[in-house]
């Protein structure tokens, strides 16, 4: 079985959605993880300050988990329209067991049987990343990067083949293509090779968080563009 991801910039706008729901419906069965739209993470943040300079841990992880369930909401929509079966689901009932510290948490437990449930009625499972729920049933945040750590948490607990990130990038150089234009581009690297490389980088096209819990379970990883117009893609293979 498949998990793909999808990121931010990749569902940053309608259009955007529906081109993840065509990418969804070539690659058949998977669970698909989602980041909130764009940059309405950042957004529901400043938004928090505004109305507090100290917003209570809770309610600002109450706030901010809705971005991923509006993204998830809207992609099962699209791929409805094409005739797919598909049920978004939040971090929570997806089995995402967290520790108790708001915005930071960190995975203690995932299971997944709600998930489980869908697959076997042939549906798409659209999970809401980047959260869960606490040992203390509160809902949490799992901090930058957390929803690239859902879905290879969500890939070991259902002995997924591979996780697909879809990024606004053809996959991993040695340095940023921007500013290093004679950057070489790595098609396959050791879960070690990409640490080394996302270390030195200031943007993390992957969390290093994902990439130890990928390692701990010998989980292939595929970074992808979701702009890329061939089929099959191209992309990193981290392995």
């Amino acid at each position: 079985m498949l998990i793909m991801k999808f990121g931010g910039a990749a569902l940053a706008t309608v259009d955007q959605i529906e081109k993840a729901a065509e990418i969804i419906v070539k690659n058949g069965p998977s669970v698909v993880v989602v980041s909130a739209m764009g940059e309405m993470t950042d957004h529901l943040i400043e938004l928090a300050y505004q109305v507090h300079p100290e917003p209570p841990p809770r309610e600002k992880d109450m706030l901010i988990s809705v971005g991923e369930r509006i993204s998830m909401s809207l992609l099962a929509m699209a791929l409805a329209k094409r005739g797919v079966e598909a049920i978004s689901l939040t971090g929570s009932q997806s089995g995402i067991i967290t520790s108790t510290n708001h915005s930071e948490a960190e995975i203690c437990d995932v299971r997944p049987i709600r998930i489980r449930e869908a697959l076997c009625q042939n549906k798409i499972v659209i999970v809401a990343g980047f959260q869960g729920v606490s040992l203390d049933k509160e809902i949490t945040t799992l901090g930058r990067g957390g929803s690239d750590t859902t879905a290879v948490a969500l890939g070991a607990a259902l002995q997924a083949t591979q996780v697909n990130f879809y990024k606004d990038v053809p996959g991993i150089y040695s340095h940023d293509p921007k500013d290093f234009p004679e950057s070489i581009f790595h098609a396959k690297l050791t879960y070690n090779e990409a640490l080394e490389i996302l270390e030195r980088s200031e943007k993390k096209i992957l969390h290093p968080r994902a990439i130890n819990l990928a390692a701990k379970h010998a989980l292939p990883l595929h970074i992808l563009s979701f702009k890329e117009k061939s089929y099959p893609p191209s992309g990193t293979i981290i392995s």
